[in-house]
């Protein structure tokens, strides 16, 4: 079966589950209506099924190598990526101003789930140069927007990040790469840099990357980093592609996945580059461009889950296996009880990731189009959540995803184990999950619990309203919100922020499935019959949400037994 994009889904969650409704009646965003939106989901899903999903297989069979210095791509990619820029599927939020369409943040989360669903290698593209965009939008001149932006938002350019390098992971404080002041306002920058998607390429006039690096008077860690534009051909008077900067692609790395998205080594050798906001404020500046990715990186996990499922099911329906116990049934492995468990389980976790995406999303708009800072607490809160569960439904879902192929989902030819392989850096890039949860009850809960505290008071509200209609799914959430509530409280009362970091991971998957089941029980009462997504509800409710009572119980155990277990004991 071939990729079918979930246009249908995206539109019910639009109108029964998350608010989009809120987002186009405020004035920023009014001309993004139930028939723009409609229309623009349904031609987006077309072009994830017709363009982008062909060139799946190509991109992992045929993966981009480095030929004397120049990075060839796939098989396809070039054709489908023109088609994608052509439509304008790269700049569907950027500003007007510049050539984007300046619609809502969600309805380009949303059509970037579908692309990461139809082929995640070739996806990774232009969510960097979103990501990009946003950052110049926010932070860089006049002069800067002027030159780059049109040309990003066109997809004649396409934009990188440049953060980590070989001694400086995580720890970004610790880059050694600087860069030296020209006297013409431009700068030299120099350094290595690792792990860069799409580093290059060979179907986009120039390649742009944000870098960071240390000017001569920036102190130590990463108060003292800057923010540079380093493209690949510096623009001549016109803007154009001119002579070529003095960097390289030095390899690109063997990976386990996603064989169509080249991840470079940068070699940046006294390049020329232009500062991107203030000196020694770089990481604001790259946190724009993070933040947005992380986001977008959940939604990749769901995408890769949605594929993964639709997968599956198509060989489920097709496998004829043993003996079926379902009188009238498929006569196919889809009626054998584990199969159906294991199909109902990716069914329902995807829509719980997507969900909480698509919240998330609709808080950043709310938040940009009002300026309202419970809005902004809200995104804030929701975007940890969002990109380490969505991640790790993509992963689950699609190695649950092998088991329903069995001895054929080892066999590379089904196809099964590319979404495995592919997806499975995303729980590790734009900041680890466990970076995720950190920031979950570290940051995000130094308000004192107050976004998490709201969104517990709605989620107990409407099971409230749902026991009239559906008291025994009603119950059970509302229940298990209190028991996170109470969580909730425990770690906000620690002061030692390592008992939090302890059960952090716990923590953050409990509130998921807490926030999964809401989403399900809204979706419940959208219906107006007891159908589909009412019996996928109760699935969900009854048998996944139970699992935040042991993650829960895992939170609150603070750190110290964890520490008892010494090094030595690990050694054993």
């Amino acid at each position: 079966m071939p990729y079918r994009a979930p246009v249908a889904d995206y539109q019910f969650l639009f109108d029964h589950v998350v608010d989009l409704n809120a987002v186009t009646s405020t004035e920023r965003f009014s001309d993004a209506d139930k028939d723009v939106t409609d229309a623009i989901l349904t031609e987006a899903g077309r072009m994830c099924e017709k363009v982008m999903y062909p060139v799946q297989r190509n991109g992992d069979l045929d993966g981009a190598v480095l030929e004397n210095g120049v990075v060839r791509t796939s098989k396809g990619f070039a054709e489908a990526y023109a088609q994608v820029a052509e439509g304008g599927w790269i700049s569907t939020s950027a500003d007007p101003e510049y050539g984007g369409m300046g619609l809502p943040h969600t309805i380009t989360t949303a059509v970037n789930e579908m692309m990461s669903g139809a082929c995640l290698s070739l996806q990774l593209n232009p969510l960097m140069t979103q990501g990009q965009i946003e950052a110049l939008e926010h932070h860089a001149s006049d002069e800067i927007k002027a030159v780059y932006l049109p040309k990003l938002i066109s997809g004649t350019w396409a934009g990188t990040m440049n953060l980590t390098e070989p001694q400086a992971g995580s720890d970004v404080g610790a880059l050694r790469s600087k860069a030296e002041p020209n006297g013409d306002g431009s700068f030299s920058v120099s350094g290595q840099k690792i792990y860069i998607s799409w580093g290059d390429n060979d179907f986009t006039e120039n390649v742009c990357h944000l870098v960071l690096a240390r000017l001569p008077d920036g102190v130590p860690g990463t108060k003292g980093i800057s923010l540079f534009i380093v493209p690949r051909n510096i623009p001549d008077e016109n803007g154009d592609p001119g002579v070529a900067n003095s960097l390289k692609v030095v390899s690109l790395e063997h990976k386990m996945g996603l064989h169509g998205s080249p991840t470079a080594v940068m070699q940046f050798d006294g390049a020329q580059g232009w500062l991107v906001g203030k000196p020694h404020d770089g990481m604001r500046a790259m946190f724009t461009m993070m933040n947005n990715a992380r986001l977008g990186v959940g939604c990749q996990g769901i995408g890769v889950a949605e594929g993964a499922y639709q997968h599956a099911l198509a060989y489920a329906l097709e496998r004829k296996q043993g003996r079926t116990p379902v009188e009238g049934g498929a006569g196919t492995i889809v009626d054998h009880a584990d199969v159906r468990r294991m199909l109902a389980t990716m069914k329902a976790d995807t829509f719980a990731a997507r969900a909480i995406a698509m919240d998330c999303a609709v808080a950043i708009d709310m938040g940009t189009a009002t300026g309202d800072a419970e809005w902004k607490a809200r995104a804030a809160f929701l975007t940890p959540i969002a990109k380490a569960f969505g991640t790790d439904t993509g992963i689950a879902v699609s190695e649950m995803g092998v088991q329903v192929h069995g001895g054929m989902g080892f066999i590379e030819e089904t196809g099964a184990a590319q979404y495995s392989r592919d997806v499975r850096v995303t729980a590790i890039y734009e900041g680890t999950n466990g970076i995720q949860s950190m920031d979950l009850v570290g940051r995000k809960l130094m308000d004192g619990g107050e976004a998490a505290y709201r969104l517990l008071d709605e989620i107990e509200a409407h099971a409230e309203g749902a026991r009239a209609k559906l008291p025994e799914l009603a119950e059970p959430v509302w229940q298990a919100t209190e028991t996170l509530r109470e969580t909730t409280e425990w770690l906000v009362a620690q002061d030692d922020m390592n008992n939090r970091f302890a059960g952090s991971v716990p923590f953050l998957k409990g509130f998921a499935r807490v926030l999964g089941a809401h989403y399900h029980l809204k979706a419940a009462m959208g219906e107006d019959d007891y159908g589909a997504r009412s019996r996928l509800a109760r699935f969900y409710i009854t048998r996944m949400l139970p699992e935040h009572s042991g993650l829960l119980a895992h939170s609150v155990r603070g750190a110290e037994d964890l520490y008892s277990i010494s090094v030595d004991d690990l050694s054993l």
